[in-house]
């Protein structure tokens, strides 16, 4: 087989050029630490990093968003705390306040302490984030969601949304409150009324003469008796005395409950009497509702009670507003503190629901901290799987690339020697 000197000279130069790549290659391995240098180098390995680093920049993503989460709830649940504080003394002044041993000027300075009190949970309620938005408006974060009406009731201006963010591949947490769920839809314990039986409304029907019988705001005491079964009457009920004109006569203190509207031969539902005791108000329970009599009938009386329309849920704003302004309004006349105590008692009742819902909101929060905490961690250990494969993918093994790297020296070496000598072998040498 004839070879050329050129022929051998290019196949030297080649050799060279290959073993010179092959080590500065393993020598750039070894200073960069990494064992792919591109996709060519391990293409499976170079796909599978590729998606390990969008994983890893999705937990990163995941990271920064339940950090921003836990200082959402952080904040929600810290004013919450201050609310709960606030309502614990506004019940401390409600409970105060039904003392019938206090004065007009007594009950209107706990009212001004109440006006205060209201003064400082609007203010909590109206709170802001640090990105400037309203914490309890739901998704209208740039609308004020407690607003003082002109007549001192309140109106609520958010919506209902809960506003969330994704913490993982299939994880979304609620990141927030809407007032409405915290602040308003709060059980309304007085959303009954009591009233003389009318037969004519033209004509309503009044005390009967001689008749000292007076009756307390109704009252919602057990709503798990109110609503069960049998409920309590959803067109409400009558209360009616006996008459002692009737035949034969019947004892004025006895009472007997009916369904409204009444109707002779109505199937009676409840009866009772009253005690002895004139100058004691009697208390009268009927499915989960009560109310105070107080005075003496003369008999055939007849009380209605039913629901008031649009006042199933009251507001916590609300509830502190109409009892201040019992206590300022009402007089110390029989009738006035009849009021207040009604009041008084509505108020409690009202305030100890907003406390357990507010409370639930409280352990919402919480719950949602514990699940941020645990997939704060979950991320965590997941990222560092990832690292870990990550590593074993992309970086070199130092031994085995030191090894590498002094065989290719050594067969550099002798590439570069071997080619010396072969192309010191041609014809002309001979010749001289």
């Amino acid at each position: 087989m004839r070879i050329s000197s050129l022929q051998a000279f290019n196949n030297g130069v080649q050799g060279l050029q290959r073993n010179y790549a092959e080590a500065i290659r393993t020598q750039q391995q070894i200073s960069s630490g990494n064992r792919i240098l591109t996709p060519a180098d391990d293409p499976v390995a170079s796909v599978r990093l590729m998606q390990l680093e969008q994983q890893q920049n999705m937990l990163g993503q995941y990271k920064d968003n339940l950090s921003a989460a836990n200082s959402s709830l952080m904040q929600e649940e810290s004013v919450l705390n201050s609310v709960n504080n606030i309502m614990q003394r506004v019940r401390e002044l409600a409970g105060e306040a039904g003392n019938g041993a206090l004065s007009q000027n007594e009950r209107q300075a706990i009212a001004s302490e109440l006006q205060e009190r209201e003064d400082e949970l609007l203010g909590l309620m109206n709170t802001r984030n640090a990105r400037g938005e309203y914490l309890f408006a739901g998704f209208q974060g740039k609308t004020q969601p407690f607003e003082r009406q002109a007549d001192g009731s309140y109106a609520y201006h958010g919506d209902e949304g809960q506003r969330t963010l994704q913490i993982g591949s299939s994880l979304n947490i609620a990141v927030g409150d809407n007032g409405k769920k915290v602040f308003e839809n709060i059980t309304n314990a007085a959303r009954l009324s009591s009233g003389w039986t009318e037969v004519d409304p033209a004509n309503p029907v009044q005390p009967l003469a001689g008749s000292t019988l007076a009756f307390s705001a109704p009252l919602i005491q057990d709503e798990v008796t109110y609503s069960g079964t049998p409920a309590f009457p959803a067109s409400g009920i009558v209360v009616r005395f006996g008459d002692p004109a009737a035949v034969p006569p019947e004892d004025p203190k006895e009472y007997e409950v009916f369904a409204s509207p009444y109707t002779a031969g109505d199937p009676v539902l409840q009866s009772g009497r009253l005690d002895s005791d004139d100058a004691r108000p009697d208390s009268f329970a009927f499915r989960g509702m009560t109310l105070q009599f107080e005075g003496v009938p003369v008999g055939g009386e007849s009380v209605t009670i039913e629901s008031i329309p649009n006042s199933e849920k009251q507001g916590v704003l609300d509830t502190i507003h109409q009892l201040r302004m019992a206590l300022e309004n009402n007089t110390d006349s029989p009738e006035g503190k009849r009021d207040t105590r009604s009041a008084v008692a509505a108020a409690l009742t009202n305030i100890d629901h907003a406390m357990i819902n507010i409370d639930s909101s409280r352990g919402d929060i919480g719950a949602r901290m514990n699940v941020i905490e645990t997939t704060l961690n979950n991320n965590e250990d997941v990222a560092l799987v990832n690292k870990s494969v990550q590593a074993e993918l992309r970086e070199i093994d130092y031994p085995e690339a030191l090894s590498k790297l002094a065989f290719q020296s050594i067969v550099l070496e002798a590439a570069q020697q071997s080619f010396v000598k072969i192309s010191q072998l041609n014809l002309f040498d001979k010749i001289r």
